[in-house]
């Protein structure tokens, strides 16, 4: 039955209060610093069948208010009150995304049946394999990336599981930190169960039962809505990873987003294949799978921000995966770096649908700073920290609304920042800066926001460093409507030496006592005509630091004088400015690393490498995509469709392998 609107409302409110609830007592009893200062967790309720139908919005990540639990919660022969599952294995289920997220769920019974569960999950510091924190770009299967438990009880009935825990514990680097998150999230579980029985008591039984899934309707009603009011048509865009491997070629995501009536379909053929890396995106070909619906709720809370969050949202869309793709690949492909690849794709997601309402919609945000984590010794104890130090994001794009947000933003906003000094306390590490960084943002009528940068020494020998989600050094974000790009990302060490050295996206190394690391994100995009700028505003970001003198005339036209900026100078600054400046057709300025990649790769020129691709064996792809782009690197031009087609040829010749195993693949 339906229940009435105004009993919903209030049901709605007490739904999310209880997912506010796990989520407050899981950051106030986590251990590690990922958890209780990044807010790396998520908390929720689930119906019976899985679907998500609350979330918090004060606590925690976003990304996940979509998540289904029907596949793990089936995997579970039967349930008992009391009962804890977990799984972090991203392939059993493909609800853990990857190895360091653990995922519990909890059944809540009422009258002896299941009437809902509470689910939730944390990002581990570290669940063993070949490197500290689990996660590098140079691993290449699932199995290095750390244990993996496929979904099982760790409490049976109220009764830990010891022998499970004792399993896990043996294979991390901290056991102390890990149990100390996992008893965490049994609170957390334990908090939602006890905030849906007091909404049964208050409700009743049968309230509550119609009640949730009233709510997943209402969620589909409002996403659909929403799309209803754009405009229909095909808006593709594409974007890239810097590497695809240690070392590699550029990695490309592609979308061509669908909108017809109140539906939306995202088909992304024309992504690279699987790689040899650990950035590939476990979705199990599931057409609503979380990480490819979290950009598509970006969107449409940004369009309507009365939309409430659950799975129902996801109903308005549906997906064309590719199999063997990097948002689709197989077993036992690595993917502990998904979270540099699904910022990528979820900036592709904005890319296309700010093409479909460009007066609503931002330009592109930073989406290429790493997580920062340290392994080292503490010179005090002896004791072994592993430790995340902080999220080096960036900032959000600029926007029709005003200026992006600075150091972070958009869809990284919900990694907070570790403070200083409990860096300094817990890690034997000593912080030189940390920051904004000037000069980063796009510009703009409305800037893009600034990066954020650390400088930090190691005081501990043998300081192992993990720069995970490194990028944006060649490929930076997008500037919009005449909006310039953000600046790249870097990674330096020792800079301002003779030793300097410029690390790039390497995402692992070894420092000792005196080192300094110096790591930026990338900036924003900025969104709008940069002479257009109001020009106090332009001031203003000069006196903050955000813009230099120099970059005001050059890029805003601004001449900067004394204690304001010189009225005449600066309207004569931009008549020249405006009358110099090369009409442009593209919405998009996506920077010279970009511009310069495409006058070779052109969308056409890559629609005949993905075609030669698509019809290869699946563990053919990557390396035939390498020496294809190994030859026409030599080879620059824009057009270079028939010789592409002449090099796929030609390695057909070379390798009588691939003949054969593309022949055995039609038998």
């Amino acid at each position: 039955m339906k229940i009435d609107k105004v009993t919903l409302e209030i049901l709605k409110n007490h739904c999310r209060a209880a997912a506010e609830s796990m989520a407050y007592t899981l950051y106030r009893t986590a251990h590690s610093t990922f958890v209780k200062e990044t807010e790396d967790f998520t908390t929720g309720l689930a119906t019976p069948d899985g679907e998500t139908f609350a979330a918090p919005v004060e606590l925690g990540v976003t990304w996940f208010v979509g998540l289904n639990y029907k596949t793990v919660i089936d995997m579970i022969a039967d349930y008992e009150e009391g009962d804890i599952c977990i799984t972090n294995d991203p392939y059993s289920g493909h609800v853990a995304t990857h190895s360091p997220d653990m995922h519990c769920w909890k059944p809540v019974f009422f009258g002896g049946e299941v009437v809902c569960f509470v689910v939730g999950h944390i990002h581990n510091t570290d669940v063993g394999g070949a490197v500290p924190a689990s996660i590098s770009r140079t691993l290449s299967e699932i199995h290095q990336e750390g244990i993996r438990i496929p979904p099982a009880k760790i409490v049976k009935r109220g009764n830990l599981n010891k022998e499970l825990l004792d399993i896990m514990l043996t294979n991390v680097r901290m056991p102390e930190q890990n149990w100390g998150d996992l008893k965490a999230q049994i609170a957390a579980m334990n908090t939602g169960e006890r905030r849906v029985h007091e909404m049964i008591k208050k409700f009743g039984i049968d309230t509550f039962r119609s009640g949730i899934y009233d709510l997943l309707d209402y969620a589909e009603a409002q996403s659909r809505a929403i799309v209803s009011k754009l405009p229909d048509g095909e808006y593709f865009f594409a974007d890239y990873m810097d590497e695809d491997s240690e070392n590699g070629f550029p990695c490309r995501l592609a979308l061509n987003l669908i909108i017809k009536g109140e539906h939306l379909t995202l088909d992304f053929t024309g992504t690279d294949p699987q790689i040899e890396s650990s950035i590939n995106i476990p979705t199990g070909g599931q057409e609503r799978h979380a990480l490819l619906m979290v950009g598509v709720i970006y969107v449409l809370y940004s369009l309507d921000s009365r939309l409430f969050l659950n799975a129902g949202v996801c109903r308005v869309a549906n997906s064309v995966l590719p199999e063997g793709t990097v948002i689709n690949p197989k077993f036992p492909a690595a993917v502990g770096l998904r979270t540099l690849s699904v910022q990528r794709l979820m900036g592709l997601i904005f890319g296309a649908f700010v093409q479909a309402a460009p007066e609503q919609l931002p330009a592109s945000p930073a989406s290429g700073g790493p997580i920062m984590n340290v392994n080292t010794i503490d010179n005090r104890t002896g004791r072994r920290v592993v430790a995340a130090i902080g999220p080096i994001t960036g900032g959000a794009g600029g926007s029709p609304l005003g200026d992006g947000t600075e150091g972070s933003g958009a869809n990284s906003s919900f990694l907070k920042n570790t403070p200083v000094e409990i860096n300094e306390v817990e890690v034997p590490i000593k912080m030189h800066r940390y920051g904004l960084s000037s000069g980063s943002g796009g510009a703009g009528k409305y800037r893009g926001g600034t990066a954020i940068e650390m400088w930090f020494e190691a005081l501990a020998p043998n300081t192992r460093v993990t720069a995970r989600n490194m990028d944006r050094t060649r490929f930076s974000s997008w500037g919009f409507l005449g909006g310039r790009a953000g600046s790249p990302s870097y990674f330096l060490l020792n800079p301002d030496t003779n030793q300097r050295r410029d690390l790039g996206n390497l995402d692992f190394l070894t420092i000792d006592p005196g080192d300094i690391v110096h790591v930026a994100s990338g900036g924003a995009g900025g969104w709008g005509d940069p002479l257009e700028r109001d020009a106090g505003m332009v001031l203003q970001d000069v006196r903050r630091g955000f813009v230099s003198v120099e970059a005001a005339r050059r890029d805003y036209g601004v001449i900067v004088a004394d204690e304001g900026y010189d009225v005449e100078a600066t309207r004569l600054e931009r008549s020249k400015l405006a009358k110099q400046k090369k009409q442009r057709d593209q919405l998009f300025d996506y920077g010279e690393g970009r511009r310069t990649f495409e006058e070779t790769w052109t969308r056409e020129n890559y629609d005949v490498l993905t075609k030669i691709l698509a019809g290869l064996p699946i563990h053919w792809r990557f390396f035939i995509k390498h020496r294809i782009f190994e030859i026409i690197g030599k080879q620059v031009t824009n057009d270079n469709g028939e010789k592409i087609m002449a090099c796929y040829a030609q390695l057909l010749e070379e390798y009588s392998q691939l003949r054969e195993a593309m022949q055995d693949e039609v038998r």
